[in-house]
């Protein structure tokens, strides 16, 4: 049974920082592509980003392009979000995501709250 745990979140003021992770149980996230999606309340859920299955390569939402960054941990078994300048348009629950056939796997989600 596939598991994915997201962590990381809380408060954080405009310009702060956060790092999310995101951890597999049951299962290796190592050459599997992952994203990160997010939803803001009374909004409909958005990608934020996505990692590739081989190379390592990311793709970013225009609206986070620049400021948020998504790496694989040495344990190939987390992806993390690095989250910086965050500003209150961020806030929002953030689920880590995994491609599957038939059904995707979607953690839990972790809350982002961006305040002052």
């Amino acid at each position: 049974q596939v598991q994915l745990v997201e962590s990381g979140g809380g408060l954080v003021q405009p310009g702060g920082s956060l790092r999310l992770s995101c951890e597999a149980s049951g299962f290796t996230l190592d050459g599997y592509a992952i994203g990160w999606f997010r939803q803001a309340p009374g909004k409909e859920r958005e990608v934020v980003g996505c990692i590739s299955a081989s190379d390592g390569s990311t793709f970013y939402a225009d609206s986070v392009k620049g400021r948020f960054t998504i790496s694989r941990g040495n344990d190939k078994n987390t992806v993390y979000l690095q989250m910086n300048n965050l500003q209150s348009s961020d806030t929002a629950v953030y689920y880590c995501h995994l491609p599957w056939d038939p059904d995707d796997y979607w953690g839990q989600g972790t809350q982002v709250t961006v305040s002052s």
